[in-house]
C-alpha cells in the first residue's frame, strides 16, 4: 500500500503524524542482526527504557505504577476542567461489574487454561526430544510435537496480550511482580535464559539447589518460552566474561534435551504464576479477590471511597494501549524514538521477534480494548455496559462511535498484514506508520473527549503526553 493510499484510511490522521510520516521515509535502512533487543517501555514506569537484551546474564524486571494525576477534573464534584455537570444517573456499580465479570474474569481464566495447555504440550514434546535421544524416537515425532508445542505458545500469548492490557492491582503490585513472572517484556536477556539452561540441567546455582521461582523474570517467562522454542540455533547468545561451560562443546541432540527441559520447567511456572493472578483476582473462595473489591466500590469499608473511583482503576488499564502499544511496539521499531539501531527503522527492536507474533500482540492489545467498550467479549451479549454505553449515557456518542471506528479501522489494519512486523519494517516502513497512526488516533481521543466526558483522571505517565 503507497502511503499517500493507506494515509486516506486513518480518519483524522494529524498533521504532525503527517510530518513524521514523510519523514520516516528517508530514514529507513536494513539494521544488523544481533542478540540485543532495545525495547520500550513497561506499562507501569510508561517512559522509554533502553534496557536490552544484554547477552551478559544480566537483566531486571520492568516496574509497574498505577497512580493517577489529577488532570481530568474532579469527579467527586461532578465536574471536570471545563465545569461541564457529570450529573448523570448512570450505574456505574453495573459497568464496574460488566467489565469485572463479562471480561477480566473470563480473560484471566482463559489464560490460565492455556498456560495449563501450553505446559502439557512442551512437555510431551521434550519426552519426543529425549526418546529421539535414547534412539528411541523419530525426527517426525519431534517436529510434530514441537510444531503443537509452538502453537501452545501462539494459544497462550494470543490470551496473555489480552490479560496484559488488564492491568490492575495483582499484576501491578511489587514493581509488576506477577506480571513480570508471567511476561517480562520488554524486558530480555537471552543469555541469562542460556545460562540457566545449563543451572536447571545441573540442578544448582551458585551452589544451591535450583529453583525457578527465585530466578529474575527475564530468564523465564513467556519471553524465554518464545526464545526456546522458536530460535533453533543452538549456540548460547552470551558475549560477556560469563558464558555456559562448554555448551558449545555439546552435541545437538544433548542442547536440544538440555533446552526443552528447561522450556518445560519455565512453562510449569508460568501455569503456576496464572493460577496465581486467578486466585488473587477471585480470591480462594471466589470472593474475596481484587474483582470483589472492585464491586464493593463506594460501600461502607470499602477501598474506594466511590463507585467513581473504581471506574477510574478500569480506565486507567486501558492505557496500556499508548505507552505499550502505541510507543514500545511501534513508535521506538519505526525509529520515531531511539532504539538499539539509532533513530530509524530497525526490525531487531519489535517485540516477539523470533515468533515473528508481534503484530498478532497489537491486534489483541486492540481487542481488549473493544471489550472494554462493550462491556463483554462480544458485542451482542445481553446486558453487558462498557465505556461506550457510560459516553452515550453522558451525552457523547460522537466519541463513543469515534473510538469504535478507530478500533474497527486499527484491527482491520493489522489483520492485513501479509508478512511479519520486522519484515514490513524492512520493506515497507511506511505501511508501518500509518499502524502507528491508527493506534494514536485511538490514545489521543482517550487522552482528550473520553477522559472529559466522563470525569476521570488520566494515569500519571499519560498525562501531558501529546506525542
Amino acid at each position: 500500500m503507497k502511503y499517500s493510499q493507506a494515509l486516506s484510511l486513518a480518519l483524522s490522521f494529524n498533521k504532525k503524524l503527517i510530518f513524521v510520516a514523510l519523514a520516516s521515509v528517508f530514514l529507513v535502512s536494513a539494521c544488523g542482526e544481533g542478540n540485543s533487543n532495545s525495547s520500550g517501555d513497561g506499562f507501569s514506569s510508561r517512559t522509554v527504557n533502553e534496557d536490552s537484551d544484554s547477552n551478559t546474564g544480566a537483566g531486571g524486571d520492568d516496574s509497574s505504577n498505577g497512580s493517577n494525576t489529577g488532570t481530568g477534573g474532579d469527579p467527586a464534584n461532578g465536574t471536570d476542567d471545563n465545569n461541564q455537570s457529570n450529573d448523570s444517573s448512570f450505574d456505574q456499580g453495573k459497568l464496574i461489574a460488566s467489565i469485572v465479570d463479562k471480561v477480566i474474569t473470563p480473560t484471566y481464566q482463559e489464560f490460565s487454561t492455556l498456560a495449563a495447555a501450553q505446559q502439557q504440550a512442551i512437555n510431551v514434546y521434550c519426552q519426543q526430544e529425549e526418546a529421539l535421544a535414547d534412539n528411541n524416537g523419530s525426527d517426525s515425532l519431534v517436529s510434530e510435537a514441537k510444531v503443537l508445542a509452538k502453537d501452545s505458545w501462539r494459544n497462550a500469548m494470543d490470551s496473555w496480550q489480552q490479560a496484559d492490557m488488564m492491568q490492575l492491582s495483582p499484576l501491578l503490585i511489587g514493581d509488576g511482580a506477577l506480571r513480570n513472572n508471567i511476561y517480562s517484556w520488554p524486558t530480555q536477556n537471552t543469555c541469562g535464559v542460556d545460562l540457566d539452561v545449563t543451572y536447571f540441567k545441573a540442578g544448582t546455582v551458585n551452589g544451591q539447589p535450583y529453583d525457578i521461582a527465585t530466578r529474575t523474570a527475564s530468564r523465564k517467562s513467556m519471553v524465554a518460552l518464545e526464545y526456546l522454542l522458536f530460535n533453533d540455533n543452538l549456540t548460547h547468545s552470551c558475549t560477556g566474561s560469563t558464558v555456559p561451560s562448554q555448551w558449545n562443546n555439546q552435541t545437538e541432540q544433548y542442547r536440544k534435551v538440555a533446552r526443552c527441559e528447561y522450556a518445560s520447567e519455565v512453562a510449569s511456572d508460568i501455569e503456576h504464576n496464572a493460577n496465581e493472578l486467578l486466585t488473587a483476582w477471585l480470591g480462594s473462595d471466589g470472593h474475596g479477590g481484587y474483582a470483589a473489591k472492585l464491586k464493593s466500590a463506594g460501600t461502607l469499608g470499602s477501598d474506594f471511597a466511590t463507585q467513581h473511583d473504581a471506574v477510574n482503576e478500569l480506565s486507567d488499564a486501558i492505557f496500556y494501549l499508548d505507552k505499550s502499544t502505541k510507543d514500545s511496539k511501534l513508535a521506538q521499531p519505526l525509529g520515531l524514538f531511539a532504539n538499539e539501531c539509532g533513530a530509524q527503522a530497525c526490525p531487531e527492536s519489535v517485540e516477539a521477534k523470533y515468533a515473528n507474533h508481534s503484530i498478532i500482540n497489537i491486534t489483541n492489545n486492540l481487542r481488549a480494548l473493544k471489550m472494554f467498550m462493550q462491556g463483554s467479549l462480544t458485542a451482542d451479549e445481553v446486558d453487558a455496559l462498557g465505556f461506550s454505553h457510560y459516553l452515550i449515557d453522558v451525552g457523547d456518542k460522537a466519541t463513543a462511535d469515534m473510538i469504535n471506528d478507530f478500533v474497527a479501522l486499527a484491527i482491520a489494519d493489522t489483520n492485513n498484514y501479509q508478512e511479519s512486523l520486522a519484515t514490513t519494517l524492512a520493506n515497507d516502513a511506511d505501511k508501518v506508520l500509518v499502524t502507528h497512526g491508527e493506534v494514536k488516533n485511538i490514545t489521543d481521543k482517550l487522552k482528550s473527549d473520553f477522559i472529559t466526558s466522563l470525569a476521570l483522571e488520566l494515569p500519571q505517565t499519560a498525562a501531558g503526553d501529546n506525542d
